[in-house]
């Protein structure tokens, strides 16, 4: 991460960003809202990275997704590796894939939480097989591997993960997104406009 001082605005403002985002979607046509009717599960649980839940929760809603916090149902809020936290709005147990057009798994140290958790690790493998979107950055892809879902598949990931994925069957690559099929992966913060574009690209 080149510069942190946008992970401690969104620890400031985090909550009136994601509001005035929502209030700025207000009396804007279909073509300023390309996800209208389109709605987005970003998974959730203790040591996430900042900026990885927070930049497509805020990005997707300015584009007019319907955005649903899904959290493993271990705690109401869970904070991140920063210390910001998020309360989500269901639990995994409460949600099913068909729910939802894409899910998206962030990182930081989350993602070992989320994969003790059969109901998360269903949700990401039910989106997949049903062809919805499933999009992972940084750690995330760690919940694709305890999905099952990474076999035969180009993807990328924080470096250190690499070994992981290849040995769930990936062919693993360093570039800043990577779509194959409805699977959109990314390797760090830096990667978020990119890993971003390509989501929303996807549900168009």
């Amino acid at each position: 991460m080149k510069d942190f001082s946008l992970i401690f605005t969104l620890a400031a403002f985090g909550p009136l960003v994601a509001s005035l985002a929502l209030a700025q979607t207000a009396g804007k046509g279909s073509e300023d809202l390309p996800l209208k009717g389109k709605k987005v599960a970003i998974l959730a649980e203790t040591l996430y990275e900042d900026l990885e839940l927070w930049y497509p929760l805020l990005r997707l809603k300015e584009a007019g997704a319907e955005v649903t916090v899904v959290g493993s149902g271990s705690a109401e809020t869970y904070t991140s590796k920063h210390g910001y936290p998020v309360k989500p709005d269901k639990t995994a147990k409460q949600v099913k894939a068909a729910d939802f057009d894409a899910v998206i798994v962030p990182g930081g140290y989350a993602p070992d939480h989320m994969r003790r958790y059969p109901e998360m690790v269903k949700l990401v493998k039910d989106a997949f097989d049903q062809g919805k979107v499933v999009a992972s950055i940084c750690h995330g892809p760690w919940v694709l591997a305890s999905a099952g879902i990474l076999k035969g598949k180009t993807v990328t990931s924080f470096f250190s993960i690499r070994d992981d994925l290849t040995h769930a069957g990936a062919k693993v690559v360093d570039q800043e997104v990577v779509v194959d099929g409805n699977l959109i992966t990314s390797r760090n913060p830096d990667d978020l406009p990119a890993f971003c574009r390509a989501i929303i690209a996807a549900l168009q």
